[in-house]
């Protein structure tokens, strides 16, 4: 009866690293760490925020936004653990299906306050246009790959943004005008992780310029409004805060007093009357960061952005850290949305930016934004992943 030789030390560690590594020990702690603490401050803030806004109900908001997390949460480790690269085949039918869903709710989607923007489902209203942002980076990326060796030619950058675009187009038909600019950043982040040559952004921004004329001062001279009457009294408001405090002005003039009244350490939850009081609007969405200054004053305030540097910063290290040129430009295209949205909405609350009614990631209330943003996070973490698999130790020069 033959017997089979002891394996030597060496050749049992060679056994062990062509192992393939356990995934869930390659993920980011860092990254799941800033997304589950944004959550928990977006609880804390809601229950502050929301206490008396649904009669009988005051953890109304409290409850919906603890489950759309867990639910968010449930679906990042899924796709977590999925290989993104698979998606590349799907950029076709993911492109497709962003521009069918957001025609189908400009269609019969539910109307609220003159816009129309998602469809009413048992549990919460889904608004495609969020889901679009996460299915634009992903066609986006896609389209890029398959022009790599183009990726210089003037071509390429016009196709890509003219499929940036023409979304944007639809979304801000519904009307919402600062989704459509997160696409429009969308397409240019894919583009400058690429590498697309610097006189494409230039034309680029000359060309925006152009259209922001065109449509702010020469379409309205001659008689053709482009921007709806709210749209053009924001900007006038963000322009000139001071001329007409009590209407085009009055949200960011009420959010920049919820701020101040903050100080170092914030009112506490029971003092923070602008919020309280119902004076500082759309606390539990757009101006919810108003509530954070109000309530936990300039100490509050600084742990949020500090998640978010966290957050955005393990979003940028995943960049270099891709296995292949689809995963370095979904991951780019993520964190610029991510950036885009922090900046232009903390920015329209202190009054330098003006109000787009783009939200707050992870700690606004709506339940599209928040699974999206996991989502999201998730891909991030998949990036990750693979990456690490890819650049773990190599075996051949132990033999």
């Amino acid at each position: 009866m033959s017997t089979v030789p002891p394996r030597s030390p060496i050749h049992r560690r060679v056994d062990e690293l062509a192992q393939p590594p356990r995934r869930e020990f390659h993920f980011d702690p860092l990254l799941a760490l800033a997304a589950i603490g944004l959550v928990v401050c977006s609880l804390v803030v809601l229950g502050v925020a929301t206490r008396d806004d649904v009669p009988g109900q005051p953890h109304y908001f409290l409850y919906r936004q603890a489950a759309y997390a867990l639910v968010g949460l449930i679906l990042m480790v899924v796709v977590a653990r999925i290989d993104y690269s698979r998606l590349r085949e799907l950029k076709y039918g993911l492109y497709t299906s962003m521009i069918a869903l957001i025609l189908l709710v400009v269609a019969v989607g539910t109307t609220t306050r003159g816009s129309r923007r998602s469809f009413s489902l048992p549990f919460f209203s889904l608004q495609p246009s969020e889901l679009g942002k996460l299915l634009l980076i992903l066609a986006l990326s896609a389209f890029l790959v398959d022009r790599t060796r183009r990726i210089g030619d003037r071509d390429t950058t016009s196709r890509i943004m003219l499929a940036a675009l023409f979304p944007a187009a639809l979304v801000m038909l519904q009307p919402d005008l600062g989704t459509g600019l997160v696409y429009a950043v969308i397409g240019v982040a894919v583009l400058f992780v690429a590498g697309t040559n610097w006189r494409h952004f230039a034309a680029l921004g000359a060309l925006a310029a152009t259209a922001i004329v065109l449509t702010v001062v020469a379409a309205p001279a001659v008689g053709v409004p482009v921007l709806k009457g709210y749209q053009v009294d924001r900007l006038t408001a963000f322009l000139n805060p001071s001329e007409n405090p009590r209407s085009q002005g009055y949200q960011q003039n009420q959010s920049r007093i919820a701020i101040g009244s903050g100080e170092k350490t914030g009112r506490g939850p029971q003092k923070a009357t602008q919020t309280r009081l119902n004076f500082l609007p759309e606390h539990h969405t757009d101006f919810v960061f108003a509530v954070v200054g109000e309530a936990f004053g300039f100490l509050g305030a600084a742990v949020l952005l500090s998640l978010y540097a966290l957050l955005i910063w393990r979003s940028l290290r995943i960049v270099p850290m891709a296995k292949n040129l689809y995963g370095a430009l979904i991951a780019g295209g993520i964190s610029a949305m991510l950036m885009f949205q922090v900046f232009v909405n903390v920015g329209m609350t202190v009054g330098i930016m003006p109000i787009t009614g783009i939200p707050l990631p992870l700690v606004s209330y709506g339940g599209s934004s928040v699974i999206v943003t996991f989502l999201a996070i998730g891909l991030l973490q998949s990036i990750h992943v693979q990456g690490r698999l890819t650049s773990g130790p190599k075996v051949q020069g132990l033999l």
